[in-house]
């Protein structure tokens, strides 16, 4: 240690050029790295990062398709605005700081600002090609990891102005990475809410809106279980849409100039300030600012002139005002909620009374549940200060002051019984995973109110161990990961404690925090290797790449998993399956088919896709 202190001259100092530092430290630029699995995983902020751009153009008038294609490993985007400027294709997409955004009269209130979106794409990719279409010539470039391999002279073209981006993500920096259909159709999906009039072709599929907002709560939610038709509010720079349903908690879709804020922001906290407020003096009554919010489902989206936000990855606005020397973000919002949800009001009579309905339902609602409520938050803090069902972790989503990775890092393990739990709690992280053990089978909750959240011990701990009872604000962990056996019982209680969380905190599952944990089904090993299998095909595949009979092993539980292997399952690559709602996944529905009364079309459904333990068996012999 001596001797590094007395070699620190200036050889010690390097400086990185900007390939380097972006493939170094990539998360400074889009985020957490991930799998793919999460919706906010580094290889959909690259995807979004390009689409951006043609957004950008189209919202500056010049070009009214895109069209977008997504294959396993390679992404295509092609615009028809006007075309990166020839001589600048190259500095564009390896430049920092190089860029059109830094006009401002070019791009008021364009998405990206920084001039490193493209750049960080072109760094974190195996192949990268840029190609520009301008008045009858067109211009292309090609890098590999953010290095040039062909600079192409300008030649001819009859094609449309536009630009052309083409890259392969690089799987040393994105291990096992693969892209979720579902995550790709939401962000194809938002653009065009948010661009009325805008088509976007992917993988040959058309997406158009024509009413923004009002298309995206339409998508978003089940039409029929809406208390009152959507409403509909558009301003300069602004446009609401919100209605009041039956489930629990609360529900906001945000975006700041076409960028879909996840983790919310003053725009979001404004208008969820100025409903209670204007709601209050419409029907003048002091309403709880939890009865006018429960049950809530509403989308804003805003427009900005230099927006601050709190992470290069744009999650979350930080803005406190709409414009340098404009009004606050507060004000902006809440004059604008004032009069135009007042007008609504006053004008539909209809929506009014439905409104006020839903209001008061969730007035008795709460006053129903405060008794048992306040002796079950007591009997929780009393078991928090000894809670054996949590092995808690040092560092929390909530914790502002630890580091953005290791937050997003935070996971919350669910497991059954005394010999998973004590896997998982020897192998894990103590730093960012925590352990939370049921005692048996949960309760179903299927059709019962949120009593039941308080009455049952189990649910009222976890409810706690999560910090959700006032919403997700201090969600405790990033995700929560289901870590049940593979058989008939781990599968049961899958299902139990999805239940809970879709009945009672469905927002949790809408914003991607609720995950099943893969574990592997066979090791095949011999004297030199050993490949854990996650399926049988991958058992197959290992027993044709190592040979000669490898010793086989069919792990039947996550108790027979050794503490110092179950390591490597719950490390940076586990295998995680997202729990993800489906725009046609009614909740309604989905709770009532597995959970309600045994009907025909249940035990059809379980006879169809029955299988036997003694044929996996068989597979395995």
């Amino acid at each position: 240690m001596a001797d590094q202190v007395a070699n620190y001259t200036e050889d010690s100092i390097r400086s990185l050029d900007w390939k380097e530092h972006i493939r170094l430290r990539p998360g400074m630029y889009i985020g957490k790295l991930g799998d793919g699995s999460a919706q906010d995983d580094g290889i959909y902020v690259l995807v979004k990062e390009i689409i951006d751009n043609s957004i950008d153009e189209h919202m500056m008038g010049f070009g009214k398709t895109i069209d977008v294609k997504v294959s396993e490993h390679k992404v295509e985007v092609r615009d028809y605005g006007r075309g990166i400027p020839l001589g600048k294709v190259v500095d564009c997409v390896s430049k920092i700081n190089t860029g059109g955004k830094y006009d401002s009269g070019a791009f008021q209130k364009s998405v990206g600002l920084n001039g490193v979106g493209t750049k960080a794409v072109n760094a974190l990719s195996t192949y990268f090609k840029v190609q520009s279409y301008r008045d009858g010539k067109t211009k292309v470039a090609e890098f590999e990891r953010g290095e040039i391999v062909n600079d192409a002279k300008e030649t001819t073209t009859s094609a449309r102005n536009g630009t052309q981006i083409v890259f392969r993500p690089d799987e040393t920096i994105f291990k096992n990475y693969h892209f979720i259909p579902q995550y790709l159709d939401d962000l194809i999906w938002n653009y065009c809410f948010l661009n009325a009039g805008l088509t976007i072709n992917f993988n040959g599929v058309k997406y158009h809106s024509e009413k923004g907002l009002y298309d995206l709560l339409s998508r978003k939610t089940d039409v029929d279980s809406l208390r009152y038709p959507i409403i509909h509010l558009k301003g300069d720079d602004i446009e609401i849409a919100l209605s009041h349903t039956n489930q629990y908690g609360e529900e906001y879709y945000s975006f700041v100039n076409g960028q879909y804020t996840t983790q919310g922001g003053t725009h979001q906290a404004a208008l969820r300030e100025a409903l209670v407020k204007t709601i209050r003096e419409f029907y003048n009554k002091n309403f709880d600012a939890t009865d006018v919010r429960a049950s809530i489902v509403g989308a804003i989206a805003v427009r900005v002139q230099e927006p601050v936000f709190e992470s290069q990855t744009k999650t979350k606005l930080g803005s406190q005002n709409v414009a340098p020397d404009g009004p606050t973000m507060r004000t902006f919002v809440n004059d604008f909620v004032k009069k135009a949800l007042d007008d609504y009001l006053h004008k539909d009579s209809k929506t009014a009374d439905a409104l006020l309905k839903r209001i008061l339902q969730s007035e008795r609602e709460r006053k129903e549940i405060a008794g048992i409520k306040k002796l079950a938050n007591e009997r929780a803090k009393k078991a928090n200060l000894h809670n054996k069902k949590l092995r808690d972790c040092r560092i929390h989503l909530d914790d502002k002051k630890a580091d953005e990775d290791l937050r997003n890092a935070t996971t919350l393990f669910i497991t059954e019984g005394d010999s998973a739990s004590g896997s998982i709690t020897k192998s894990r992280d103590v730093q960012t995973q925590a352990v939370f053990s049921l005692r048996g089978k949960p309760l179903n909750c299927y059709g019962q109110t949120k009593k039941v959240v308080y009455e049952n011990e189990e649910f009222n701990l976890l409810q706690h161990a999560l910090n959700i009872e006032d919403g997700l604000d201090g969600l405790r962990y990033d995700k929560i990961v289901i870590a049940t056996d593979a058989d008939v019982d781990g599968m049961h209680i899958r299902l139990l404690l999805l239940t809970y969380f879709l009945q009672f905190f469905p927002d949790l599952v809408r914003r991607g925090h609720v995950y099943i944990l893969e574990t592997p089904l066979f090791r095949v090993r011999n004297k030199k290797e050993t490949i854990y299998c996650y399926s049988d095909e991958e058992r197959r595949a290992a027993i044709a790449k190592l040979g000669n009979k490898p010793e086989i092993t069919r792990f039947k539980g996550l108790g027979e998993i050794s503490p110092d292997e179950f390591k490597g399952f719950i490390g940076p690559d586990m295998r995680l399956e997202p729990i993800i709602l489906k725009k046609e996944t009614s909740i309604k529905e989905i709770l009532s088919f597995y959970m309600g009364k045994n009907t025909p079309d249940r035990q059809d459904f379980i006879i169809e896709n029955l299988r036997i333990e003694k044929d996996l068996a068989e597979e395995v012999a």
